[in-house]
């Protein structure tokens, strides 16, 4: 059964009565620029075909009752006119801070009824929380005839993550979701908002591994590393690293403390990538997105020191049979999560040979694959 259909299903189920609408968000795999995005840097996503879907219909008053199916089918009802953080139900903050921010702008609503289904693996660094967000935004658009663009709904989805939350994250996540294009990836400017597509050759498949090594990003060092880069902002005079060159930064080597240069090195030698990467693909240069991606995976890993030896492993494992063919690394905030890879058609099958065959071998986890195409943003 799709997504949709479940979705409808269960709303039927649920209220009695069939849903107004149905919507969609996708998730995002990131295939390369990892921790630029708050740095005011450079990514390069691509809104990928897992996600989530909502059913939704309004409702006269003011009151959201949401039925989660994949967190244990819990529901949670609250006000609009009360929106208080609850620790008891986590899931349920990504609503309410998502509403809380959509009603700056849209005061006015009303509540509605929502089903929420999702297959984007939470907890992986494939953005389950900005897929949540920007679904619900699409779903309350729709709903209520809203004139809100997909940008609008990134930065209110990054609102909810960042002050209701506690997760300082960036605006990659929710940007790709909202404004990601059908089989293309997105160099997004984190500075200005403008973005740039290039397509993904039919021939390479967006060959995803979740290593099973569970991160959450609240709590993790994500926000010590975020506190890291702006240290050394703070040292430059300027807002974030994106104002940084490295021949700045390799001048005052001995000036700063050692962590905080690798810190620095890893954001502005990324941004670099990042760029350098959306013109391979445009050019369909495998050899240079693969030395790329190496380059980033081996920074991630010394410089800002957020892969684990799993990850490390798997990036091996996959690197072993890609050679120069494609290219491999982790993706995501790091800490746990996933691997990215961009695989030839004719290789796939002795990749996933490589990695069944290997990864639990070596590591004792069982690894979960995702052969993934890149699929339409919510508001595009």
């Amino acid at each position: 059964m799709t997504q949709k259909a479940l979705v409808k299903d269960l709303f039927a189920q649920q209220f009695n009565s069939p849903a107004e609408f149905v919507c969609h968000a996708p998730g995002r795999v990131n295939i390369i620029g990892d921790h630029t995005d708050y740095n005011n840097g450079f990514v390069l996503p691509a809104a990928i075909n897992y996600g989530t879907t909502i059913a939704v219909s309004a409702r006269q008053d003011k009151e959201v009752e949401v039925y989660a199916y994949d967190c244990d089918s819990q529901k949670d009802i609250f006000s609009l006119n009360n929106i208080v953080f609850d620790k008891q139900v986590m899931w349920s903050n990504y609503v309410k801070g998502t509403l809380q921010a959509l009603m700056r702008k849209y005061p006015d609503i009303n509540g509605a009824n929502l089903v929420v289904v999702g297959n984007v693996p939470q907890g992986a660094g494939l953005s389950s929380s900005a897929s949540f967000e920007i679904a619900i935004l699409k779903a309350f658009s729709q709903l209520y005839q809203l004139d809100l663009d997909g940008i609008s709904a990134a930065l209110m989805g990054q609102q909810a993550e960042n002050d209701f939350v506690g997760c300082n994250c960036g605006i990659m996540d929710q940007l790709i979701s909202a404004m990601g294009l059908q089989n293309h990836a997105m160099l997004l400017d984190c500075k200005d908002l403008s973005f740039e597509e290039a397509l993904i050759p039919d021939d390479l498949t967006l060959f995803i591994v979740n290593s099973n090594v569970k991160r959450g990003l609240v709590d993790s060092e994500y926000n010590l590393r975020r506190r890291q880069c702006e240290q050394v902002a703070k040292y430059f005079d300027v807002s974030t690293l994106r104002d940084v060159s490295l021949e700045q930064l390799n001048s005052v080597q001995e000036q700063i403390d050692p962590l905080l240069f690798k810190r620095a090195r890893h954001v502005i030698t990324e941004n670099s990538r990042a760029v350098a990467t959306l013109d391979a693909l445009k050019n369909n240069d495998m050899a240079a997105i693969s030395i790329a991606m190496k380059e980033s995976h081996a920074s991630l890993r010394d410089d800002f020191e957020v892969t684990t030896k799993e990850m490390d492993g798997l990036v091996e494992i996959i690197d072993g049979v890609l050679g120069v063919n494609g290219g491999v690394r982790m993706t995501g905030g790091g800490f746990g999560g996933c691997i990215v890879a961009l695989v030839p058609s004719a290789m796939v099958i002795h990749v996933k040979n490589a990695v069944n065959g290997n990864y639990e071998r070596l590591f004792g986890i069982k690894p979960s694959i995702y052969q993934c195409t890149a699929a339409q943003g919510a508001f595009r």
